[in-house]
């Protein structure tokens, strides 16, 4: 129940009422936030069901219900000890529904009344009362009408402070000749405290009750007079500023008009100017003010003004409080993203996420993602796209090579040639405090004597720090917290821990053939015609000999040396067309040859590989994506030495070493005699010598390979392993899976054994990939030798 606003007194208040006889039990109803008197007539809205019933049954009787007080307003179902027992009998004289289902109902208080007993507390408050015996007028003696003179006085002194004294109200006041009613009066037209209401109420004595009153009125006189005199001087204050500024501008155009205005004072005025409109945050204004103050007194050839006159400009060009509105439609971004690229679903769905999240609540902060992937695979492209799917502006920084921590946060003022940090040069480039930021290959920041860029960067994209991101240049606080930044790397090692906890990476594995095929008809075939001033009548190739393209002339997880190989059969079309030839000139695959020369790369399907055994076919990961790894082994005669080739790192040598011990505890299975292996040699070789390889996930491929040379038998050609071994056997989870799928499907391998531990991996493996490739999961290496042969 709330009451209506404000409470008042009909004028018949002051005359007598014939009252209706009053029944011993009432409904009974707890209002908030007000205390009823005598010969009110109030309005009050009612929502809650008990007190909608209480109103319904005293309108189906002789609409008359006990108003009562709550102790606490902020309790939604009080209890009869949550209330007071003293209150107002009313009667209901006018209702109304309204559209939310509440009632406005208008009550006039006719007798004050006391609890006696609660009847009933459900669906509503029935109580018995027991009615205060009515007062009578009585001789007014000269005590209690200068108590009653200096309650009127006092009240008008309040109403006349707080701007809200009524004529009407007074002409009323000067008419009530009996202290109670006075008393009544008074109190429901000042708005005090539930709790003194309430004692005046409970008062039952005229005069006590005036007296009271008197009190309570002393008191709010105190704190209205204290509350106008805050209001004053602050209205005082704010004259004196009007003031000034006025007589400032007549300065100004008395100047003006006697031509003793200059070049500077007309800057310092333009820069006041620009100051007040550029909705800076206060601090930052105040301190913009500052240095125009100091810029005034400052010789215009002194250097330290240049200096000044240089930190302003940007101070006014930082886009503070300018931001572009995002775009949240989330089939429009879905189709933006989809034009730009095809596949990565998972990048797709976090933004659209992202968008969701800005539609439902305004106020969150910009995501920091990290999209790690091998180079060609679209992740600066993707930063644009993303850009231009949310409708914000979009800025490219590189942090490769970057060595100086003050191209992060920026110089001191204090240094000749200061600037600040390439976070806010970006910002001022793009207009907006919230663009799409991208941060290019974090992987490659460096350090050195003039500081860690990466560990200035822990503050620039951490949520919880960037809201009050400060520039050394600037040196004040600029929020950060609406940017959405982006950053890519080929690798995570080579970020720091700290720096890699704040980020949300997101993982561009690469593509399969039939995506780089859809790709390169769909993006790279369009831009390089465009590029090279052909038109579609010119040139036409086909799916297949794209095929074609990608395994001969490519070897790679994205598509870079793809759109190169495009181009330069583009090139070679375009100067035709140029020499007047008409065309069209079809690329199909028995022309390829002619525009691209002999394959550059064969599959590893069509190599022709060592049929016999000792030879076992493993999967690596690259920074550019999975490779096909060939593990051969030779036993000779000799004295128990292992000879390991091909340019291994430590890693890779634990492994080899490893899987001979778990080689040698097979030497039963194996049908060997105990002194077998100090009668022979070992040589592990692993091709391409020229190129260094490390890693734990060979040791599967090691001792297929092994087993195979020590039992003579062939391991299956169209089956490659990936996985690290223990002594005792067991076979170790690795990461890479997906590269390492990839690199399996375009070598044309149809069986790949994983380690069970990956089995939950196989999950983000695209269906195509999983369609096209067994995955095989085994546990230990005695079920590896169990499907290999």
């Amino acid at each position: 129940m709330q009451n209506d606003d404000p409470i008042y007194h009909d004028k018949d208040e002051i005359t007598e009422m014939e009252e209706p006889e009053i029944p011993e039990v009432l409904p009974m109803m707890a209002v908030r936030d007000v205390v009823i008197f005598n010969y009110m007539i109030i309005p009050l809205f009612v929502g809650r069901p008990a007190s909608v019933n209480a109103i319904q049954e005293a309108l189906a009787g002789d609409k008359l219900l006990l108003l009562v007080t709550q102790k606490d307003s902020t309790i939604d179902e009080p209890g009869q000890d949550d209330i007071y027992k003293v209150g107002m009998v009313c009667m209901i004289m006018r209702t109304l529904k309204l559209p939310d289902g509440r009632l406005k109902v208008l009550v006039q208080a006719l007798h004050k009344a006391q609890v006696k007993k609660v009847v009933q507390e459900v669906p509503h408050f029935t109580a018995k009362v027991e009615l205060f015996p009515e007062e009578k007028p009585t001789d007014v003696s000269v005590e209690t009408e200068a108590l009653m003179r200096s309650v009127r006085e006092q009240t008008e002194k309040i109403l006349s402070l707080k701007g809200v004294v009524s004529s009407e109200l007074m002409v009323i006041l000067n008419e009530i000749e009996e202290p109670g009613r006075l008393a009544d009066l008074v109190v429901s037209n000042l708005r005090l405290k539930t709790a003194e209401s309430q004692q005046v109420l409970e008062t039952i004595d005229p005069i006590d009750r005036l007296k009271k009153v008197a009190e309570f009125l002393n008191k709010e006189l105190e704190v209205s007079t204290m509350q106008a005199k805050i209001q004053s001087e602050a209205k005082e204050e704010m004259g004196k500023t009007q003031r000034e500024y006025f007589l400032r501008e007549q300065l100004q155009a008395l100047k003006k008009e006697l031509g003793d205005i200059d070049d500077k004072s007309e800057e310092i005025e333009e820069l006041r100017l620009k100051i007040e409109k550029a909705r800076m945050p206060s601090n930052v204004k105040k301190e913009s003010l500052k240095q125009v103050k100091r810029l005034e007194m400052m010789h215009p050839d002194a250097s330290e003004a240049t200096i000044v006159r240089t930190y302003l400009d940007w101070m006014l060009d930082v886009p503070w409080r300018k931001s572009t509105k995002d775009f949240l439609d989330l089939k429009l971004a879905r189709q933006v993203l989809d034009e730009d690229h095809h596949g990565l679903e998972k990048v797709k769905e976090r933004i659209l996420e992202y968008l969701a999240v800005r539609k439902l609540n305004r106020s969150t902060k910009g995501p920091i993602l990290c999209f790690v992937g091998p180079p060609g695979v679209g992740k600066t492209s993707l930063g644009k796209s993303i850009a231009r799917a949310m409708g914000r502006k979009f800025y490219r920084l590189s942090l490769g090579g970057m060595r100086d921590e003050a191209e992060i946060r920026g110089h001191r003022r204090t240094y000749i040639g200061a600037m600040p940090g390439r976070i806010i040069q970006g910002l001022k480039i793009v207009a907006s405090n919230n663009p799409v930021f991208m941060m290019d290959e974090i992987d490659k920041v460096g350090s050195d004597y003039r500081g860690d860029p990466s560990s200035a960067l822990l503050e620039v994209l951490d949520p919880e720090q960037n809201f009050e991101f400060t520039d050394h240049y600037l040196n004040q606080p600029y929020d950060l917290s609406r940017v959405m930044f982006i950053t890519t790397a080929n690798v995570t090692d080579t970020i720091p821990s700290p720096l890699l906890d704040r980020m949300e990476v997101i993982r561009l594995s690469g593509y399969i053939l039939e995506e780089k095929v859809v790709i390169a008809q769909r993006y790279l075939v369009p831009r390089q015609l465009q590029q090279n001033g052909l038109q579609e009548k010119h040139f036409s190739i086909d799916d297949e000999t794209l095929s074609l393209m990608v395994t001969n002339y490519t070897k790679e997880a994205g598509l870079r040396n793809l759109e190169r190989e495009i181009g330069k059969v583009c090139r070679k079309v375009a100067r035709r067309v140029a020499e007047g030839g008409k065309g069209p000139y079809a690329v199909n695959k028995r022309t390829l040859n002619k525009y691209l020369g002999p394959p550059k790369y064969q599959p590893e399907s069509e190599i022709d590989v060592i049929d016999q055994p000792g030879l076992a076919t493993g999967l690596a990961w690259t920074e550019v994506g999975g490779e096909i790894l060939y593990v051969e082994v030779s036993l000779l005669k000799g004295k128990g030495r292992l000879t390991l080739t091909g340019q291994l790192g430590d890693v890779m040598k634990e492994s080899a070493q490893a899987a001979m011990t778990v080689c040698r505890s097979r030497l039963e299975k194996l049908g060997k005699d105990e002194n077998y292996f100090d009668e022979i040699d070992v040589h592990v070789h692993v091709p391409a010598g020229a190129i260094p390889k490390d890693g734990p996930s060979a040791g599967v491929t090691i001792v297929a390979a092994l087993y195979s040379a020590l039992v003579g038998k062939k391991v299956r050609q169209d089956v490659a392993m990936t996985g690290e071994i223990t002594l005792r056997g067991r076979v170790l989870p690795i990461g890479g899976l997906k590269e390492k799928a990839l690199a399996a499907l375009r070598a044309k391998i149809t069986t790949v054994i994983i380690p069970e531990q990956n089995k939950t991996d196989l999950v983000e493996i695209p269906k195509v990939l999983r369609d096209q490739i067994n995955f095989v999961t085994v546990k230990n290496v005695d079920q590896l030798l169990a499907k290999i042969f």
